[in-house]
């Protein structure tokens, strides 16, 4: 039985985490998203990706913790926590727009599988946390560096510190979700985004990403070389000419379905 299952829905792929009864993120989810995701990366008919978890109990509860006990007093765990990043990256860093929709509870590895996406739709019973400090841990999938871009470095800290779980209005209002739907509610939220969003260039949204991801990890005069880079790109892609000519002859335009046309 795949512990995790793609549905294709036009020029969007929804990924569901299949793993009852609280969709923990064990070894073997890690590796069915892992394929999962480096093949929609790559498939240039895919423009969004929307990420969650089967039933309304659980987005992901976190790592397994049945693992854990086999890890203590070892000595030699820095590989497979790099191999841990290198697969969480390859969701945060995926050509890609990814949303994640919350459908319950996100927790320690759970909330930061969550972080590494584009944007969060959060159902309304959902609660989202970080406790791995009270396990005598800290959230090593990159919550300590994810969590504090995204809602600043003292809210971070306090949810990193106390290990306490917030809802979802409560995430909204940190900026840690983008939006609270009723529940049920979060996967037609985001199809619903996500059209709006492949109605647009391909390549423009390539191009965005990159220059808001790079740019985050440079100086701001390096970040803003790098933008004029990414935007002198686009003016010799097709999408350019139909975007710029569909303006002038008040119509909507008919951009290129994949990067690959370009």
């Amino acid at each position: 039985m795949s512990l995790v299952t793609v549905e294709r829905k036009g020029q969007v792929a929804v990924v569901t985490i299949d793993n009852p009864p609280m969709n923990t993120f064990s070894t073997a989810v890690k590796g069915e998203l892992s394929k999962t995701f480096n093949e929609l990366n790559s498939d240039d008919n895919v423009l969004v990706v929307i990420l969650t978890g089967a039933g309304q109990r659980a987005f992901m509860a976190g790592a397994d913790i049945r693992e854990l006990p086999e890890k203590i007093g070892n000595p030699s765990l820095m590989p497979e926590f790099m191999d841990n990043h290198e697969f969480f990256n390859c969701i945060d860093f995926s050509p890609k727009p990814t949303i994640a929709v919350i459908n319950g509870f996100a927790l320690g590895g759970g909330c930061e599988l969550a972080l590494t996406c584009d944007l969060r739709i959060a159902e309304e019973h959902a609660l989202i946390g970080v406790p791995e400090v009270k396990l005598g841990l800290l959230p090593g999938a990159g919550g300590t560096q994810r969590l504090p871009r995204l809602v600043g470095e003292a809210k971070a800290k306090e949810l990193l510190f106390t290990g306490d779980h917030i809802s979802a209005e409560d995430a909204l209002r940190i900026g840690l979700v983008n939006k609270v739907v009723p529940s049920g509610e979060g996967i037609e939220a985001a199809m619903k985004l996500a059209a709006k969003i492949c109605n647009n260039s391909p390549a423009a949204l390539r191009n965005i990403k990159k220059a808001v991801d790079e740019g985050l990890e440079l100086s701001i005069h390096l970040a803003l070389e790098r933008e004029a880079e990414l935007f002198q790109e686009l003016f010799l892609k097709d999408d350019v000419k139909e975007g710029v000519q569909a303006f002038l002859e008040k119509r909507r335009p008919n951009f290129s379905k994949s990067i690959s046309n370009q």
